[in-house]
């Protein structure tokens, strides 16, 4: 992943928010809406372009573009810095790539303790 090249290709759009904040809010378009083309980014080889695909097929419209938006702050700045850390935790939280499980055996000690406690429960049943 190439944070100089994804930030070039980023979209963002200012649109007027909703909500309070008075007269302000009526004049002013202080809402961000990021805008990520993943099928033609050159930021991401195929690989992550395809891992990025199964994990965030939620949050991607039908042409694999990712799509975030923020109001959380009266400054269109301010938002525009939110929705960008935002897009950069959601893309290397699905370029985590999980660890395998193994599977272990039961240790022999926990075996034998389970079948001395069945035999206690059983003998104390038959008195």
């Amino acid at each position: 992943m190439n944070k100089e090249i994804i930030l070039a290709e980023i979209k963002f759009k200012a649109v007027r928010s909703s909500g309070a904040g008075g007269q302000n809010v009526n004049k002013v378009s202080s809402k961000v809406v990021l805008t990520f083309d993943l099928e033609n980014s050159f930021g991401l080889n195929e690989e992550e372009k395809l891992r990025l695909k199964e994990k965030l097929t939620s949050k991607l419209t039908l042409e694999n573009i990712l799509i975030l938006t923020c109001d959380e702050d009266r400054s269109q700045l301010k938002n525009k810095e939110i929705v960008t850390k935002r897009f950069f935790k959601i893309l290397t939280a699905g370029l985590k790539v999980p660890n395998i499980r193994r599977e272990t055996k039961v240790p022999r000690a926990v075996k034998e303790k389970r079948l001395l406690a069945k035999k206690t429960t059983a003998t104390v049943k038959q008195k």
